[in-house]
C-alpha cells in the first residue's frame, strides 16, 4: 500500500499495530502483489477483465486459496489482543477492496477471504459492512473531483450527489416543503454534502497523473474511471450479498439501504462529463454497470424480503426512487419501480378518501375545520391561515402551500377541485376573512423579498380564471332571459327585469376587493376576458355589464397604473382598446328603469375616466357616448340649480338611474347631495289650508328618512368609499356635542315657550302668529320653531337617521375593502384592538372607533357621548356583521377592555350595562369555540354574568357545533379555570344533565360557594332578630359596638344596622352620604337583601330615595354584587317561610310584587340582570316561578309592546320611514339613565332582554317546565322577532334539546320564526303537524331535502365546455336556483321567496344563503317527530338506492338532462376486472317510497353527477346534527355492511371476496360510470364525506363504527374497515391521545383477522394479502411522528412504538415480523436503532 496515502477512517486507527504489515504482505502473497512491485502498478491494470493476462517471467505464482486461512491462523497466534487484530484485518480488507476490485481474479480472492475469515468469526459485518460503504464513498468523491479538476468541466463529471440533493422536477410535490418526495434519504445516517471536499487522497485505481490532458485520452480515461466505479461496486454488492447471509444489526442495514437507493438514483451520473456527440451513444448502459445494478436490486430485494424483513418495504415508497428522471434500459430495475408504484397506489388510497376530489367547502357552516396540521411554532401560529382545502400528495397526504397551488397543473382534478371552489365562493359569498386566507397576490404586484405562504391555496391564476368563470356564468343567466328579480322596498315597488342586478352588485363588490388586494393581473385577466367573451361562435357579450364592473374599479391605483401611457405606453393603450371593446349598444334591459338607464350610460362614465388617465385614446371614443355625457351634465344642472333641495323620496326611475350615474363621474357632487339630504333641516312645504286667509300657507316640515337600500345598490364603490368617510366624520366628530346640547337647550326652552312640545317622535303643535305649524314625527328631528318672538332655535340633523344610513351602508355591501369604513380597522377589516395613550376607557374605545378615524381627529375619543353611540350602533345593528366577518371575537375583546375599565368605576352604570349587554350577545352570537382572552393567559376581565354565560355558550357550543382544532380540546381545561377562577356559581344538576360531557365532568365536582353567604346572612338575621329591639340610634358606621345594653355583637349586625338607618321611612337624607363614604364593601353587597328584609312585604316601608340614590352611586360591580346577593337571601327566606306555615302562592306574589317595586315602581335595578340572577338559582324549586311571574306581569308586556310599536319592523334596513325614539327617562328607566343626558339612539330596557329571554327559555326546558316555557315563547314571539339572531336560536335550541321537546314546543318555537322567508320543504309542515308521529316521512322527502343541498349548499360541478351551450349551461345552471325554491305553507298566505344568491343584510343570521338552506335543513330534521333511528335509516336507504334508483326513474343509463355532460370532474373509470362476483349486491333498483322522476332535471346534473353529489349532501347534513343521529348513522352502516351476503357467504373464494371488496370500495363517481354502484361503496363515501365535515371533537365517535363490525373475521371484512377510518388519521395527526386510540383500534382487528389465538378463515388468510395495510401502518405512524406530510427526517414517536410493541405480541409471526421495525426495539427496528433517542423513555 502507497506510504503516501492517507489511510481510511477505520484503518488510521490501527495504522501502527505491529501485525499490519505481516497481514499486508499476507495479503500481498495471495494477490500476486510482489513488495517489490510499485505502489502504482495496481493503477496500470487493463479495464477489462477478460483482457488477457501478461505475466511476468519472474513472478512467482500465489500460493492456493485453501492455504490462505492457514496462514492467516499463524499470524493470528502471534498477537493476543484478538479485537485489535479483527479490526486491523478489516482495514486492511477494505482498502484491498477499494484498490482490487477492477482485477477480476483480485477480488474473486477478497470474496473468499471474507468467507474464509467470516467461518471463524473473525469478520464483524456490522463494522465491516458500514466502513466499506464509507470507503466506497469517499473513493467516488475523490474520483469525481480529480476528474473534475482534469476535465475542467464546469458540471462536476462523476460527482454522486448524497441522497440529500435529488430532487424530482417530475413530480409537483418536490417544490413544497411539506412534500415527502423532495429527496432520497438515508436512514440513521447523516447525509454526505457533494461540495465537501474530502480530505482522504484518492484511493482508486486510476492514476490521475497520467492521464493525458488532451480531449482525446479524456473520453478514454472517462470510460476507464466508469468502469473502475462498476466494478467496486459490483464487488461490494457482492461483499453485502454474503454479508446478509448474516443476521445484521437494524442500524447496518439502514446503511446499507440508503447507500444501495443512492446508487440507484444516481445511476447515470457519471455520463455529465461526456460531449454531447456521444450523448445518445451512451445513455444505453453498458454490460459493466448493468451487472452492478442488477446486483444492487439483488441487495434491495434481499433487504425488503417479506420473509426476513430486513427493511420494510415502506422505505422504498417514501423514497422516491419510482420518480428518477432517466431510468435506464433495464427490466430489473423497471420491474422494482413498477412494484413501488403499485404498493404505494395501494397504500395511498387508505389515506385519501372515497370522492375526495368531490370534497370542497360548501360554506353552508361557519365551522372552520382545518385539514392540515401546520408544523409551525410561535408567532407564526397566530397568523397561520387556515386552508379550506388540501390537496393529496403521491403518498395520499394532504399537502397546502403557495408553492404547491402555483405548481398545479391546469386541467388536472385537483386544479378543477380548486375552481370548484372558487366558483362556488362566487356564488354564496363567504366573509372577506375567508378570501383573505386563501389568496395570493399576483407575482407582478408582490415586492421583491416576498416569502411563501404557508395557508394559501389559490393561486392567482386560479383566482382569474374562476372570476371570468363567474362572468359568463353571469352574462349566460342574462342572455337566458330568465332573471326576474323582485324588488320589495319603499316607496319602490316594482317587479322587473334587472338583469341578475343583485348577483352583479354583490360580485362587484368581491372584485372590487380582489383587483385592489392585487390578486388579479389586471392586464392578463383583460386579456384573457377578450378571448374567453369572444371565442367560438356564441357572442354572451350583449350587455354593458363587464362595461360596469371596470368602471367600478377603474380609480383603483393598480388599475390607474395598468393603463398610465407614461409607463407602458403601447401596452396601456391596448389595455384600454379592450376595455372600451366590452361597450355594448344593444339593451336587452328596460332602459326605463334605473338599472336599465345605469347599464346605458355607463360606458361614458367610464370613457371619460379612462380619457383623464389617457388622452390618446380619443380615436376609440364614440360621439354618442360624449353625447351621452353631455347628456348626464345637462341632467345635473337641471335638478342641481336654485334652492330647493333634490328630495330622493320622491325620485322617479330616470332620476335615481341617472343619479348612479352621477355616483361614477361626478363623485364628489354627488358625495355632497347626499351629505346635504342627511344633514338637512328637514323638507319645507307651503300647502294652502281650508281655514286660513289667502295670504296664508300651513307650513309643513318633513324629516329627512334613511335611504332605501334599493338606492344604496346602484352608487358606485368610489362613492360609498368618499360618503363613509365623511358620514364618519359626521356622526363621531364635532356635531354629536353640538347636537346634545342643542337638545338640551331646546328641551329647557321647551318647557317656558311651547304649549305642547314633545321629543322624540311626539308631534309638536303651537300657535304662532295666528298659525299652525306641524312638524313631523321624527327621533331629535330638526323642526325649526318660528316663535312669538321672532327667535328662530334649530336642531342639527338627525344623528339617529345618520346612524340608520350609516349601517345601512355597512349592510348594504359585503364590507369587501371598506367600502364603509365605521367601525373598521384601517378600512378594511372590522375592529383590531389598537389602544391609545388615553385614559383608560379612552384607551379601550380606540380598539371599537375606526383607526383611520381616530387618526383624523384624536380628540374624538374624549368626547362625552360616543361611547354610548359606538355601543349602541353595535349591539342593536351590527352584531349579524360581526358574525359573519369572524370578528366577533374581536370585538368581544375590546369591549371585554371597556367593561374591566367601567365595572369599579362608581355611577357609570349606563355605559358598562350597555357593553355589558353587548358582550351578552357577542358571547351568545360565537358558534365555535373561543378564547376568553386574547392573549390566552390570566384569569377573564368578565363580570360574574358574563362568565356565567360564557359556561353556558360553550355547552351551545359544544354540544351542537363540537370543537373543532385538537389544541382547542387541550386548552379547554385551563379555559374553565379561567373563567371560574373569580366566580361563585355552580350550575344545577338538571343544567348539568344537558351539558357536554366534556364541561360536564369539569364542573360536576364545583363547590357551591353561594351557601357561605347564606350562612353569613343566617348569622346577621339571628342577631338582628335578638337586638332589633333595643338598638339605639347612636350607631357608629363600621365599628363593632353599639351603646345601650352594651354588648360586643358580630360585624354582620352593621348590616342592618345600617339598612335601618338609610331605609326607614324616616331616615335622615344626610345619611347617604355618610353610608356611601364610609360603609365597608363586604357590607355594601347585603344592602338590597337588608332591603328586602325591611319591606316585610311592604315597599313602601322603606326610603326608596335614599336606596335609589346609593345604587346609583355605587360601582356596577358592587350593584350585580347586590342583585344576586338578594336572590340568594329571597329564596332562602322563602324557604323560613314555608317551613313556618305560609302559602307558596302568597309567598310568591309577594315576591313578585317586592321586584316590581325594585324593577318597575321606583326603577332602582336592571331587569336583565335580576332575571339572569333568577334563573341561575334553579336549583331552588321557587326561583324559576318568580321568574315566570315577572315576566307575565302587565309592567313589562307593557313595556315589551311599546318597544315594539316604537322601535318599527325587525328588518330595520327596509323600513323606509323615520324610526320612533324614546325618551331617555323612558328608554333606560331612573337607575340608568339617572344624571346621564346623552338621548338614546337604539337603546331601550326591553331590547336588553334579547339576550334574557332566550336563556330563560333554556332553562326553564332543563327543569322540564314545558308549559310555561311554550307559554313563554308563545307570549314574546313577536319580541323575538328583533333577536338579531334568532334563527340560530332556533337552530341551536332544537339541537341542545333534541329528543327533549315535546312536539307541540317545537312547533311553537318553529313560529319565532319568520316562516314566509325561510326555505322550508314543501311538505314540512305537514310532517311535523300530522297526526301520527310514529310515521317517519316518504324517502321521497329525504331526497326532496338533499336535492336542496344539492343545488344550493354543494359546490356545482362545472363542465369545461366554454364556448357551446352558453344557454344551456346557464339553464342548467338557473334549474338548480329555482327548483330548489321549495315553498312552505305553515299558514295561509305565507310562501317562501327565497332567491339563489341574496345581499348579507338579506340573510344576516346565519349569514349567507348557502348556509341559511344548510341550518333550515338541520331545523327540519330535528323538528320531524320521528326517532333518530328512523330518519337515519331512511338518509342511508336513499344513499345505498340512490344511483339506481336515478337511473331506473329517468329511463336511462347515461342521459344528461338540459345539455349538460359529464364533467371532467369525474375520473376515468378503471378498465378491465369483472363484475360477476358482486352479483346481487348492486343497488336493489325499486325503492318503496322513493320518487325520483323528475329529480334529474330538477337538479341540472346526469343521473351518475346527482347520485355523487347527493352522497356529500347527505354527509354534510348528518354532520351537523347531534349525537343521537351519528350514532345511529355508526349502527345503520355497520348493519348494512355485515348484511352484504357476498361477506357472510362461505362458499367465496378468497380471490371473489378480494375481487368484490375492490370493486364494492370504488369511488362512486368511478362506479357510477360503468353503473356499479354498491351498498358498500356508497355507505363508505357517505362516511368519509360525513368525517370531512365532522369538527375534532366529534371523530373520537367514529371508532364506533367498528366496535360494531367487529369481531372481524376476514380479510375482507378487514380491508372495509381499514378503508374506513384511514382517511380520518391524518387529520388526527397533532391530536396523540386520539391517534393512538384509532391505531390502536385498527391494529385490534388486524388481530382479530391474524391474531395468535384468533379462529383462522379456511383457507387461511396469508400474510403477504395485507401488504397494502402493513405499508399504511408505517405511513401514517410517520405522518403523526412528523407531524404532517412524510419528511426524510421523519420518525415514528416513542409512545406510538411502544403501543405497536404490546399489540404485536398477540399477532401470527409472519404478521410480527413485518412490523416488527413499528418496536422499540433496537436489536429489531431499524427506526428505533437509528433513532436512539425513541427508546431511552419508553411507554
Amino acid at each position: 500500500m502507497d506510504q503516501n496515502q492517507r489511510p481510511s477512517s477505520a484503518s488510521r486507527a490501527y495504522q501502527f499495530h505491529p501485525g499490519r504489515a505481516a497481514i499486508i504482505s499476507l495479503f500481498d502473497l495471495y494477490l500476486g502483489r510482489s513488495s517489490r512491485q510499485k505502489p502504482d502498478d495496481a493503477t496500470r491494470e487493463p479495464p477489462n477483465k477478460t483482457q488477457k493476462r501478461v505475466v511476468a517471467l519472474n513472478r512467482e505464482l500465489p500460493p492456493r486459496n485453501e492455504q490462505f486461512l492457514l496462514d492467516f491462523e499463524q499470524i493470528q497466534s502471534q498477537f493476543s489482543d484478538q479485537e485489535q487484530l479483527r479490526a486491523v484485518t478489516e482495514s486492511v480488507l477494505i482498502s484491498l477492496v477499494v484498490q482490487c476490485s477492477s482485477h477480476a481474479p483480485r477480488a474473486d480472492f477478497l470474496l473468499f477471504a471474507l468467507r474464509s475469515l467470516c467461518s471463524i468469526g473473525y469478520i464483524n459485518w456490522d463494522s465491516f459492512l458500514p466502513s466499506l460503504l464509507s470507503s466506497v464513498s469517499t473513493s467516488e468523491m475523490s474520483v469525481g473531483q480529480g476528474t473534475h479538476a482534469i476535465t475542467a468541466v464546469s458540471s462536476q463529471p462523476g460527482v454522486l450527489p448524497s441522497s440529500s440533493t435529488i430532487t424530482n422536477s417530475s413530480n409537483f410535490q418536490s417544490s413544497n416543503p411539506a412534500s415527502p418526495l423532495p429527496s432520497v434519504h438515508g436512514i440513521g445516517s447523516p447525509p454526505q454534502s457533494v461540495i465537501e471536499p474530502t480530505s482522504s487522497v484518492t484511493m482508486s485505481p486510476v492514476k490521475s497523473s497520467d492521464v493525458s490532458g488532451q480531449q482525446s485520452n479524456s473520453r478514454v480515461n472517462s470510460s476507464i474511471r466508469d468502469n473502475a466505479m462498476s466494478s467496486l461496486r459490483q464487488l461490494c454488492c457482492e461483499i453485502i450479498l454474503a454479508g446478509l447471509e448474516f443476521n445484521l444489526k437494524p442500524v447496518t442495514l439502514a446503511d446499507i439501504f440508503s447507500h444501495m437507493l443512492n446508487w440507484l438514483v444516481n445511476w447515470d451520473q457519471k455520463q455529465q462529463g461526456i460531449d454531447e456527440s456521444d450523448g445518445v451513444k451512451s445513455c444505453r448502459p453498458d454490460k459493466a454497470l448493468i451487472e452492478w445494478l442488477h446486483s444492487c436490486l439483488d441487495v434491495i430485494w434481499l433487504l425488503v424480503e417479506e420473509d426476513k424483513c430486513r427493511v420494510p418495504f415502506y422505505e422504498l415508497l417514501r423514497s422516491g426512487l419510482q420518480f428518477i428522471e432517466n431510468i435506464p434500459d433495464d427490466e430489473a430495475l423497471f420491474t422494482l419501480i413498477l412494484e413501488i408504484h403499485r404498493r404505494r397506489d395501494m397504500m395511498a388510497m387508505h389515506m385519501q378518501m372515497l370522492d375526495q376530489h368531490l370534497h370542497c367547502p360548501t360554506f353552508g357552516t361557519q365551522r372552520i375545520i382545518s385539514h392540515i396540521t401546520p408544523n409551525v411554532s410561535g408567532e407564526a401560529v397566530t397568523s397561520l391561515r387556515y386552508s379550506p382545502i388540501t390537496y393529496p400528495s403521491v403518498l395520499g397526504e394532504p399537502l397546502h402551500g403557495e408553492e404547491l397551488a402555483v405548481s398545479i397543473q391546469k386541467g388536472s382534478l385537483d386544479w378543477e377541485r380548486a375552481m370548484r371552489c372558487i366558483r362556488h365562493a362566487f356564488r354564496t359569498t363567504p366573509s372577506p376573512d375567508w378570501w383573505k386566507r386563501v389568496l395570493l397576490a399576483a407575482p407582478c404586484y408582490r415586492s421583491p423579498p416576498h416569502g411563501s405562504t404557508p395557508g394559501a391555496v389559490f393561486s392567482s391564476e386560479m383566482i382569474s380564471e374562476g372570476t371570468i368563470d363567474r362572468i359568463v356564468e353571469l352574462l349566460k343567466l342574462i342572455n337566458s332571459g330568465k332573471a326576474i328579480f323582485l324588488l320589495i322596498s319603499m316607496p319602490y315597488a316594482y317587479s322587473i327585469d334587472v338583469n341578475c342586478w343583485q348577483e352583479w352588485r354583490v360580485f362587484s363588490d368581491i372584485f372590487y376587493f380582489l383587483i385592489k388586494s392585487g390578486c388579479i393581473d389586471f392586464v392578463d385577466f383583460v386579456d384573457k376576458l377578450v378571448s374567453r367573451l369572444t371565442e367560438g361562435d356564441n357572442n354572451i357579450l350583449k350587455t354593458n355589464h363587464v362595461t360596469l364592473l371596470i368602471a367600478e374599479i377603474i380609480r383603483v391605483e393598480l388599475v390607474m397604473n395598468a393603463l398610465n401611457p407614461e409607463a407602458r405606453k403601447a401596452e396601456s393603450l391596448e389595455t384600454t382598446r379592450k376595455i372600451l371593446s366590452f361597450h355594448r349598444e344593444d339593451r336587452s334591459s328596460d332602459p326605463n328603469n334605473p338599472q336599465g338607464i345605469l347599464l346605458d350610460f355607463i360606458s361614458s362614465c367610464q370613457n371619460l375616466r379612462i380619457w383623464s388617465l389617457n388622452t390618446a385614446t380619443r380615436e376609440y371614443l364614440h360621439s354618442e357616448q360624449l353625447q351621452k355625457g353631455k347628456q348626464i351634465d345637462e341632467w345635473w344642472r337641471q335638478v342641481s340649480k336654485g334652492d330647493r333641495m333634490m328630495d330622493y323620496m320622491s325620485m322617479d326611475d330616470r332620476s335615481i338611474g341617472m343619479f348612479w350615474v352621477v355616483s361614477y363621474t361626478m363623485v364628489q357632487p354627488a358625495c355632497e347631495t347626499v351629505m346635504t339630504w342627511l344633514t338637512s333641516t328637514g323638507l319645507t312645504e307651503l300647502l294652502p289650508g281650508a281655514n286660513l286667509q289667502t295670504n296664508e300657507r300651513l307650513m309643513v316640515m318633513r324629516e329627512v328618512s334613511p335611504l332605501p337600500m334599493s338606492l344604496l345598490s346602484g352608487f358606485s364603490m368610489n362613492m360609498c368609499l368618499k360618503l363613509a368617510y365623511q358620514m364618519e366624520d359626521s356622526i363621531f366628530s364635532g356635531q354629536v356635542l353640538k347636537f346634545f346640547s342643542s337638545i338640551d337647550i331646546l328641551a329647557s326652552y321647551a318647557k317656558q315657550s311651547v304649549n305642547n312640545f314633545y321629543l322624540d317622535g311626539i308631534s309638536c303643535t303651537q300657535r304662532c302668529n295666528g298659525r299652525n305649524i306641524y312638524t313631523a314625527a321624527a327621533p331629535f328631528a330638526s323642526f325649526p320653531l318660528s316663535l312669538s318672538f321672532q327667535c328662530k332655535l334649530t336642531i342639527p340633523a338627525s344623528n339617529a337617521n345618520k346612524s340608520e344610513n350609516f349601517t345601512r351602508f355597512l349592510l348594504t355591501s359585503l364590507v369587501f375593502d371598506g367600502s364603509s369604513s365605521c367601525l373598521m380597522g384601517s378600512r378594511q377589516e372590522l375592529p383590531s384592538v389598537r389602544l391609545c395613550s388615553h385614559n383608560c376607557l379612552e384607551s379601550e374605545l380606540s380598539g371599537i372607533m375606526p383607526y383611520s378615524l381616530v387618526q383624523r381627529n384624536p380628540s374624538v375619543l374624549s368626547k362625552p357621548g360616543v361611547t354610548l353611540l359606538v355601543l349602541e350602533i353595535l349591539n342593536y345593528r351590527l352584531l349579524p356583521l360581526y358574525r359573519y366577518q369572524g370578528k366577533s371575537k374581536a370585538l368581544m375583546y375590546d369591549v371585554t377592555k371597556i367593561i374591566s375599565a367601567l365595572k369599579g368605576k362608581r355611577g357609570d352604570h349606563r355605559s358598562f350595562r350597555l357593553a355589558e349587554n353587548l358582550c351578552m350577545n357577542l358571547i351568545l352570537s360565537l358558534r365555535e369555540f373561543f378564547l376568553v382572552k386574547r392573549e390566552g393567559k390570566g384569569p377573564t376581565e368578565f363580570t360574574e354574568t358574563l362568565n356565567r354565560i360564557t359556561i353556558i355558550t360553550l355547552a351551545i357550543i359544544i354540544k351542537t357545533r363540537g370543537i373543532a382544532d385538537a389544541d382547542h380540546l387541550l386548552y379547554l381545561p385551563t379555559m374553565l379555570e379561567q373563567i371560574l377562577g373569580g366566580s361563585q356559581h355552580t350550575w344545577s344538576e338538571k343544567t348539568l344533565h344537558h351539558f357536554p360531557p366534556v364541561l360536564r365532568d369539569a364542573l360536576i365536582g364545583r363547590m357551591d360557594k353561594r351557601g357561605l353567604a347564606i350562612q353569613a346572612w343566617q348569622q346577621t338575621w339571628k342577631v338582628f332578630d335578638v337586638t332589633r329591639n333595643f338598638l339605639l340610634m347612636h350607631v357608629q358606621i363600621g365599628s363593632t359596638y353599639v351603646k345601650g345594653k352594651e354588648k360586643l355583637i358580630e360585624a354582620e349586625t352593621t348590616v342592618i344596622h345600617q339598612c335601618t338607618q338609610l331605609l326607614s321611612s324616616s331616615a335622615d337624607p344626610t345619611y347617604v352620604m355618610t353610608y356611601i363614604s364610609h360603609s365597608f364593601p363586604q357590607h355594601r353587597q347585603y344592602l338590597c337583601a337588608g332591603a328586602w328584609i325591611l319591606m316585610q312585604g311592604h315597599p313602601e316601608n322603606i326610603n326608596s330615595v335614599n336606596l335609589a340614590h346609593v345604587l346609583r352611586e355605587f360601582s356596577p360591580e358592587e350593584v350585580t354584587s347586590n342583585i344576586y346577593t338578594m336572590v340568594d337571601v329571597l329564596l332562602h327566606h322563602m324557604q323560613l317561610e314555608l317551613q313556618h306555615g305560609h302559602s307558596l302562592q302568597d309567598l310568591l306574589i309577594k315576591a313578585s310584587t317586592n321586584l316590581a317595586f325594585f324593577i318597575w315602581t321606583h326603577e332602582l335595578l336592571p331587569l336583565d340582570i335580576l332575571l339572569l340572577a333568577l334563573i341561575d338559582r334553579d336549583d331552588d324549586p321557587h326561583a324559576l316561578r318568580i321568574v315566570i311571574s315577572l315576566l307575565d306581569r302587565q309592567e313589562l308586556q307593557t313595556r315589551v309592546n311599546f318597544f315594539c310599536i316604537n322601535r318599527g319592523p325587525s328588518e330595520h334596513w327596509l323600513y323606509p320611514g323615520v324610526f320612533k325614539r324614546t325618551d331617555l327617562q323612558k328608554a333606560l328607566g331612573n337607575h340608568l339613565s339617572w344624571k346621564d343626558r346623552y338621548p338614546t339612539f337604539f337603546d331601550d330596557i326591553a331590547a336588553r332582554l334579547l339576550p334574557v329571554i332566550p336563556l330563560i327559555v333554556y332553562r326553564l326546558i332543563e327543569n322540564d317546565a314545558i308549559d310555561p316555557a311554550e307559554r313563554i315563547v308563545v307570549k314574546y314571539s313577536k319580541f323575538f322577532g328583533y333577536h338579531p339572531l334568532r334563527f340560530t336560536f332556533v337552530r341551536d335550541i332544537l339541537a341542545y334539546f333534541y329528543g327533549h321537546l315535546p312536539g307541540k314546543l317545537i312547533v311553537r318555537i318553529l313560529n319565532v320564526l319568520d316562516l314566509s322567508k325561510i326555505p322550508f320543504s314543501e311538505s314540512f309542515p305537514q310532517h311535523i303537524s300530522s297526526t301520527n308521529p310514529v310515521m317517519c316521512p316518504p324517502l321521497d322527502y329525504f331526497a326532496t331535502l338533499l336535492l336542496g343541498l344539492v343545488n344550493n349548499v354543494i359546490p356545482p360541478l362545472h363542465n369545461n365546455s366554454k364556448s357551446g351551450g352558453s344557454v344551456g349551461e346557464a339553464s342548467s345552471s338557473l334549474s338548480r336556483a329555482t327548483h330548489s325554491k321549495n315553498p312552505a305553507t305553515f299558514q295561509s298566505g305565507q310562501t317562501n321567496t327565497a332567491d339563489s344568491q341574496k345581499a348579507f343584510y338579506q340573510v344576516q343570521d346565519p349569514g349567507t344563503y348557502t348556509q341559511l338552506v344548510l341550518e333550515t335543513a338541520v331545523i327540519e330534521i330535528l323538528s320531524l317527530p320521528v326517532s333518530a333511528s328512523q330518519i337515519v335509516s331512511s338518509l342511508v336507504q336513499v344513499i345505498v338506492n340512490i344511483q339506481a334508483t336515478l337511473i331506473q326513474s329517468n329511463s336511462g343509463l347515461h342521459g344528461a338532462p338540459n345539455g349538460v355532460s359529464q364533467g371532467s370532474v369525474l375520473p376515468t373509470s378503471p378498465s378491465g376486472g369483472s363484475t360477476d362476483s358482486l352479483g346481487a349486491s348492486r343497488s336493489t333498483p325499486s325503492v318503496s317510497g322513493m320518487n325520483t322522476s323528475n329529480m334529474v332535471s330538477r337538479s341540472g346534473y346526469s343521473c351518475q353527477q346527482l347520485s355523487c353529489l347527493m352522497i356529500q349532501a347527505c354527509g354534510l347534513l348528518l354532520a351537523q346534527l347531534p349525537r343521537d343521529f351519528r350514532t345511529q348513522l355508526y349502527l345503520e352502516v355497520s348493519r348494512i355492511i355485515k348484511e352484504t351476503w357476498w361477506l357472510t357467504d362461505g362458499k367465496r373464494s378468497l380471490g371473489e371476496l378480494d375481487s368484490a371488496v375492490g370493486y364494492a370500495l370504488l369511488d362512486p363517481t368511478w362506479a357510477a360510470q360503468d353503473n356499479t354502484s354498491t351498498a358498500i361503496g356508497n355507505v363508505v363515501a357517505l362516511l368519509h364525506s360525513f368525517f370531512s365535515n365532522l369538527p375534532q371533537e366529534w371523530i373520537e365517535e367514529t371508532r364506533l363504527v367498528i366496535e360494531h363490525l367487529r369481531p372481524v373475521q376476514s380479510v375482507a371484512m378487514l380491508r372495509i374497515a381499514f378503508r374506513i377510518m384511514g382517511p380520518l388519521l391524518p387529520r388526527l395527526a397533532n391530536a396523540r391521545s386520539l391517534f393512538s386510540k384509532t391505531i390502536s383500534l385498527l391494529l385490534n382487528i388486524l388481530v382479530d383477522v391474524f391474531g395468535k389465538h384468533s379462529q383462522p378463515p379456511n383457507p387461511p388468510a396469508e400474510a403477504s394479502e395485507i401488504t397494502d395495510l402493513i405499508d399504511f401502518l408505517h405511513h401514517v405512524v410517520h405522518y403523526e411522528g412528523q407531524g404532517g406530510p412524510v419528511q426524510s427526517s421523519s420518525k415514528p414517536r416513542a409512545e406510538i412504538l411502544g403501543l405497536f410493541g404490546r399489540v404485536l405480541e398477540s399477532l401470527r409471526p409472519d404478521i410480527q415480523h413485518l412490523l416488527s421495525h413499528l418496536k422499540p426495539d433496537v436489536n429489531s427496528s431499524i427506526y428505533a436503532a437509528t433513532h436512539p433517542k425513541l427508546v431511552q423513555n419508553p411507554s
